[in-house]
């Protein structure tokens, strides 16, 4: 848990809890046979994921691999609870894609 402050003109610092989430889901593309295909898969994903669940989404390894990704997202809120349900509804979301497998899923709380 981090704890940010917030600035008021005049008004004592006041601290707030904050929880963050990082995932690293490594992802096999079964049906793809090229950089297109890939992204053609990819590309929509992403965007459902961020969104459905308002969450950063990038690939950030194997970007020349046309049938291999690894995404991470970032999500970040004030009640853990709510994240731990977000992480759930991604991860099934990922797994009930018909055109990928989820081969590795990574969690980090920060």
């Amino acid at each position: 848990m981090v704890m940010v402050a917030t600035l008021m003109r005049n008004q004592p610092r006041q601290f707030f809890p904050m929880h963050i989430l990082l995932l690293q889901c490594e992802l096999h593309l079964t049906d793809s046979h090229s950089l297109k295909e890939k992204r053609g898969v990819l590309k929509p994903l992403l965007n459902e994921l961020r969104r459905d669940f308002n969450i950063s989404v990038s690939e950030v390894d194997h970007h020349d691999v046309w049938q291999s990704a690894v995404l991470a997202m970032v999500a970040v809120s004030g009640m853990k609870a709510s994240l731990e349900r977000m992480d759930r509804e991604v991860a099934e979301r990922i797994e009930s894609n018909p055109n990928l497998q989820l081969v590795a899923l990574e969690r980090e709380w920060l």
